[in-house]
Formats: C-alpha cells, sequence, structure tokens
C-alpha cells in the first residue's frame, strides 16, 4: 500500500523529535506499533522512513503480537540474551587461576609467574598460554567473584613477643589514665627519621602545574657521608591537649638532644599548659636517644627533674612494639602526609612544612630549629648513677622508673651537659700541667701545631672511606667532636708517658673507652710516623680522684710515697740528681731492650692498630731500676722487694733481670748496705725519718 506524503512528513516529524531519546528496545516497539498502525506495507514505509532493517521492525511487531509482559526497569533484553561467560564454556578457567594466584605452596612451584607480579596482563598471558584464552579485564572480574582483591603488605609480625609485654601495656595504660585524672602532663616522645637535606626525592605527591613536576636528583649517593647536612626531628606529643612540639636538631641524636627537646618543649608550652603540674610522665619505646638502658638518658632526666621541680616519670614500650607509640601516628605520620612530595632542601623548610601541620580533629604543631652541637661519646660512670635519685618501679622496673628533683646524696646537684663541659675542661687543663706532660706549654702547644696537618689528613682520609669517593662540597658545621684535635695530641701523650691507664682518662673526661681509644690509636701513629717520643713519667696514677687530689692538693698516692722514700741517698748509696741522671740514661736502653724482645716474639714488625706494648704497667720503668739498684747493694731479698712495691716475686725477678745487663753496661758499681732488712716495714721505718727531713723533688 502506497504512503501518502502526508503520512510520510508525519512519520519523519514524529521519528525526529522521539527515537534519539528511546533505548534499543523502546525503539523497535515504537516502530512496530507505527507499522501496525499502517497496515499492509506498514514495515517497509517505517524502516525506510527510520533507517533501520525490516527485520527489526517485525521483530517489534512480534513482540506486541505476542503478548509478553514488560521487563523489569534497567533492561532491555531478557535474561539468557548475549554471549555466555568464560566459565560456562571453559570450567578449567577458573581452577587454573586460582593456582596461579593462591600462596606459592598451592600454586606451580614451576611456573615462571611465581617470581613475578601477579598483574591482571601477566595472569591473563600465562592462562593463555595453558590453554585458556582469556582477557585482562575477563580475569579481574574473575578474581573479584572469587572473593580477591588488592592488598598490600600488611605489618603485623612482630617476632618474639616478651613475655611481659601485655602486662606492660596495661600498666602503661593505668599510668597514663591517673596522670591524666590528677591533670598532670603526659607526653609522648620519639625522633623521627633523620633526613638528608637537599634536592632529593620525597615520596608522595601534590598537587602541580601539568607537565611541570619538581625536578629533583636521580641518585641520592651524591648526598651520603659525613658531610651531608640533616634534620633530626625530635617530637613531644601531648596526649591531653592534642599538641605536638618538635624540635628540628642538626648535630647528633644523643639522649642529651633528647632531655633538652623536653626541656624546651616545658618551657615554652608545658608549663604555660600545666601551671600547676608537679610531676610529668613520659611514654617511649627502648630504643633510640631514649632508652631504658642508656645512662646518659637518665643523668640527663635528673637533671631535668632537679631544674624544674618535676617528679619525672618513664614507662618504655616493650621492645618491638615502638610503632604503639601515641607520637607516631598522631604526630609523625601528618608531618609526614603533609611534607610528600616536597624536596627537604633546607632547615627552613623542614621547620615550616611540620609548623603547617594540621588535623581537623584539631591537631596542631609547634616546630623549633635548634643548632647546638650534641657530640657522642659522652659517659656517665656507674658511681654517679648510684647516686641519682631513680626509684625503679614494682612492675618492670627497667622500663617503669621515677626520678625525683631532690638533690644528689651529700647535697650535690644534678649535672647538666654544661657542667660536663665545664668539667672537660678543667680536667684537660690539669693534664696538660707540665709535670704529666713532661713539656712546657709552649712545647705542646708547638706538638700540636705539628702534628695538624696531618690531623686534618687522616680526618678527611676517614671521611672518604665513609663517603667511598672523593668530596662533592665543604664540609657542613654540624658533628662537631667531643674532643679537639690538640686535646687527642694532650690524652695521647698522657697515655704514652703512662700517667694514667685509659680507665681512668675515660673517667676524667666523661667519655667512652671507644672515643679515647680511638684518639690514642690515630694520634700516636702519627707520632710514630714523625719520629716523636715522649719519656716516661714517674707520677703513675691509678684512680682519676688520685690524680685529681695530686692536682688540688700536692697529695700523693702510697706507691708514689714508696718510691720517693726508696730512692733516699741513704738507701740507693749515690744523690738524688746522679740516680734520676742514670735513670734517663737507662730507659733509653731499657725500651729499646724491650721492643727487640717482643719483635723476635712476633717474628716481625707489629700489626697496624694493636696496642703496641702500652698499657697499664705493674710498675714504672724507674720502679724497675730503683728495685734492681736495691736488690745489688743486698738491701733486701726479692720477697721484700715485690712487698714494697705491691707486685709479685716474679715481676721483681724479671726486672731484674732485664735491668741489670743496662746497669753494667752504664758503668754501675754497687755498693753493699751496711744493714740487711727482712720485712718492708722494717725497710720503710729505718728511712721514714730521713726522708721527712729532706723535701722530695
Amino acid at each position: 500500500m502506497a504512503i501518502s506524503s502526508e503520512v510520510h512528513e508525519q512519520l519523519v516529524a514524529r521519528f525526529e523529535v522521539l527515537l534519539p531519546h528511546l533505548n534499543e528496545r523502546q525503539r523497535r516497539l515504537v516502530l512496530a506499533q507505527e507499522a501496525r498502525l499502517l497496515g499492509h506495507g506498514g514495515v517497509r514505509a517505517v524502516a525506510a522512513v527510520a533507517g533501520v532493517s525490516e527485520t527489526t521492525v517485525r521483530a517489534g511487531v512480534f513482540e506486541l503480537e505476542a503478548g509478553e509482559d514488560p521487563l523489569p526497569n534497567g533492561r532491555i533484553r531478557r535474561p539468557g540474551g548475549g554471549r555466555k561467560p568464560i566459565e560456562d564454556h571453559d570450567p578449567a578457567v577458573i581452577p587454573a587461576l586460582l593456582a596461579l594466584v593462591e600462596p606459592d605452596e598451592r600454586g606451580d612451584p614451576m611456573s615462571p609467574l611465581r617470581w613475578t607480579t601477579k598483574s591482571l596482563r601477566n595472569l591473563a598471558e600465562e592462562l593463555t598460554q595453558q590453554g585458556h584464552p582469556v582477557s585482562a579485564p575477563t580475569v579481574g572480574r574473575l578474581l573479584r567473584e572469587q572473593g580477591f582483591s588488592l592488598q598490600a603488605n600488611a605489618k603485623t609480625l612482630e617476632g618474639t613477643q616478651h613475655p611481659d609485654r601485655d602486662a606492660q601495656f596495661r600498666y602503661l595504660n593505668e599510668q597514663v589514665k591517673q596522670y591524666q585524672a590528677a591533670s598532670q602532663p603526659v607526653i609522648s616522645i620519639d625522633a623521627k627519621k633523620k633526613e638528608q637535606l637537599g634536592q632529593l626525592p620525597n615520596p608522595g605527591r601534590q598537587w602541580r602545574p601539568k607537565g611541570d613536576p619538581v625536578k629533583v636528583e636521580d641518585h641520592s649517593f651524591y648526598f651520603i657521608g659525613p658531610d651531608v647536612e640533616v634534620a633530626i626531628p625530635f617530637g613531644i606529643y601531648d596526649l591531653t591537649h592534642d599538641a605536638g612540639w618538635v624540635n628540628v636538631g642538626t648535630d647528633h641524636d644523643t639522649s642529651v638532644f633528647a632531655v633538652e627537646s623536653i626541656r624546651r618543649w616545658w618551657r615554652s608550652h608545658g608549663r604555660l599548659g600545666y601551671p600547676a603540674a608537679d610531676r610529668l610522665l613520659i611514654t617511649a619505646d627502648c630504643g633510640g636517644s631514649n632508652s631504658y638502658r642508656y645512662r646518659l638518658w637518665k643523668a640527663e632526666l635528673a637533671a631535668f627533674a632537679a631544674e624544674t621541680g618535676l617528679t619525672v616519670t618513664v614507662c618504655h614500650f616493650p621492645p618491638g612494639t615502638s610503632k604503639w607509640n601515641k607520637i607516631e601516628h598522631r604526630l609523625f605520620s601528618h608531618i609526614t602526609m603533609n611534607w610528600r612530595g616536597r624536596p627537604l632542601t633546607s632547615h627552613e623548610v623542614v621547620v615550616n612544612s611540620i609548623a603547617a601541620t594540621r588535623t581537623r580533629t584539631g591537631l596542631r604543631v609547634h616546630a623549633e630549629l635548634d643548632t647546638r652541637a650534641y657530640p657522642i661519646g659522652i659517659s656517665i660512670s656507674r658511681e654517679y648513677m648510684r647516686s641519682l635519685p631513680i626509684t625503679p618501679h614494682e612492675h618492670r622496673g627497667t622500663w617503669n622508673y621515677t626520678i625525683a628533683p631532690a638533690s644528689l646524696d651529700g647535697g650535690a646537684v644534678a649535672v647538666t651537659a654544661d657542667d660536663r663541659q665545664q668539667w672537660r675542661a678543667q680536667a684537660l687543663a690539669m693534664l696538660a700541667d707540665p709535670r704529666l706532660t713532661g713539656m712546657s706549654a709552649e712545647e705542646l702547644n708547638a706538638l700540636c701545631r705539628r702534628l695538624a696537618p696531618a690531623q686534618a689528613a687522616q680526618a678527611e682520609q676517614r671521611k672518604f672511606q665513609q663517603r667511598g669517593r672523593r668530596r662533592l662540597k665543604a664540609p657542613g658545621a654540624h658533628g662537631k667532636p667531643l674532643l679537639t684535635d690538640a686535646d687527642r695530641v694532650l690524652i695521647t701523650v698522657i697515655y704514652l708517658r703512662q700517667v694514667c691507664s685509659q680507665k681512668v682518662l675515660v673517667d676524667l673526661l666523661s667519655t667512652n673507652p671507644v672515643t679515647i681509644g680511638e684518639a690514642i690509636r690515630q694520634t700516636r701513629t702519627l707520632m710514630e710516623e714523625q719520629q716523636i717520643t715522649v719519656s716516661q713519667t714517674t707520677h703513675y696514677f691509678s684512680r682519676s680522684q688520685d690524680l685529681r687530689d695530686w692536682f688540688d692538693h700536692g697529695a700523693v698516692t702510697t706507691q708514689m710515697h714508696i718510691s720517693q722514700v726508696l730512692s733516699h741517698p741513704e738507701v740507693t748509696g749515690m744523690p738524688r740528681d746522679t740516680f734520676q741522671a742514670m735513670i734517663k740514661r737507662i730507659t733509653v736502653s731499657y725500651h729499646a731492650t724491650i721492643e727487640r724482645r717482643r719483635h723476635q716474639q712476633r717474628g716481625g714488625e707489629r700489626l697496624a692498630g694493636s696496642r703496641r706494648g702500652v698499657f697499664r704497667q705493674k710498675i714504672t720503668d724507674a720502679d724497675r731500676i730503683l728495685a734492681t739498684v736495691l736488690a745489688q747493694r743486698q738491701l733486701c731479698d726479692q720477697q721484700t722487694l715485690a712487698d714494697l712495691f705491691g707486685v709479685s716475686r716474679g715481676t721483681i725477678r724479671n726486672a731484674i733481670d732485664d735491668v741489670l745487663p743496662l746497669l753494667k753496661q752504664d758503668g754501675y758499681i754497687s755498693t753493699p748496705a751496711t744493714h740487711r732488712f727482712t720485712t718492708a716495714t722494717e725497710l720503710l721505718a729505718s728511712v721514714s725519718a730521713a726522708h721527712d727531713s729532706e723535701t722530695p723533688s
């Protein structure tokens, strides 16, 4: 049947307006209804006007005539249409996929995918090679249907747990509740990761103009070494006020730096926020500069308590649980997110980035730059630790202890870092006494100037080995050593002259044995290279207090007194000056003899870095010569000499065997004594009156 032009125009107008707003099924049904209204020839006419296939229009007519119910909302076709999923016609694809992604012990141990990233593309390629052709999106759909999702590693394995772990957590929690209920300050402390300054990449991303990222170094090894500027953020988090305070150091993360950070927080924020506080609770981890094992940490806290009048209680988290510390996830995590993607090029950037940290819950952070020097190597003696007012708690006293603000026993006050530095300077001035060094102040300064270039070259070589390359930038101002080059020369001279042992030097200078030992070893090597020798002194001190008493009051030790008494002319048979001159002559030959014998025992030269025979002698070389002279004069037997000098008879016998040939070679002729003594007490008593009347040399 022919369609009039008027009907044709009406169809065109309706289809242009209506069809763009309909989906596939709706268009098909509308076209079918128009074709049914036109009657015979309507299918062809409607298909021509709408620009679709006659089959499509005819399918719509069949659907209308069938009288089927409307489809649910959102559906275009009835269920069951389209291509079947791959798991229907290939049921083995899911077991094959699970064998690839499940734990390795259940998967194929020979599959190379076991050692590669299990991405959707790699999984699809592996399945295709196994005869299961599949695309990456299909693999993703199958994994989601099987309950899989993208997951990162979970840091939940804590290794071996301490048996008191849970009990310590409960005890610490109760302490915090008690302090907060009493309106006393509770702080969480820790040192954040040390940050190297420079145009270095920082994890994270930030909004930037497209195509204009911040350019950073592609290799960080140019910024590794002792000369690189660093920032050390030490944080204090106030649990009650939800406030952070960060002290950004530039030197070393030491216990002195940790307590100084707490001191600065208290002065600027703590005493203002808690004006009525008389106690302070500190929660900290077990390691780092605030370790419960460090004596210096507790000594500095004692000084802080005495200065502020606060009773300081410290509760440490068990080992391996530092991430439970509140400061980690309430302060440090927000700081890390705040400066993400930003190179930390200077201390100003670090301080401002920390101070700008904010959270929607109200966290505010204050940051300051601390440019003070905090040298490493400081040591605290056991005797001083015993005098501190530290009271361990009944529950795990090593982790929980309280430090009272009271003065130490005997009326002394707690020692601060500045006090120790002042005492160290006084001890160095005492050791520089010409009677100990064997040289005047001008001669000692000249020796220091002579060794200064070699010390600088030695230090640069040491830093070169640490860096593994040459210096790329000028040395920074941080990392100042505890001992200067002149101090290292001085203590080496004192040690080589055998004034005292390294243990006494450690006690005098409040340093650790490693610092003293390394200083002596390195400086002695330079002195031997330049053939600088020092003579042994007759003043030997086995305790630091003996050395202080001798310097302050002229007190002599028992051994020094005995040596002075036995060197009386009535005992040696010669004037003191003559006897001292003979000691100086024979000492040189004696050292050469001892070194020759040790060379034969070693079978070669000394090994680099060895102690080289300098250690605490039972008696000095002068005492060995004196004992040999007394034995030659037959003043007493060897056992009496051993009792006089406080050594064994074998030591006296060895000394006589070594020194006697040198005395004969020097032309010494002994004169027999007029009286032979059988005991040391008798000998000392016989010469005490004559010695007391003579002024000691």
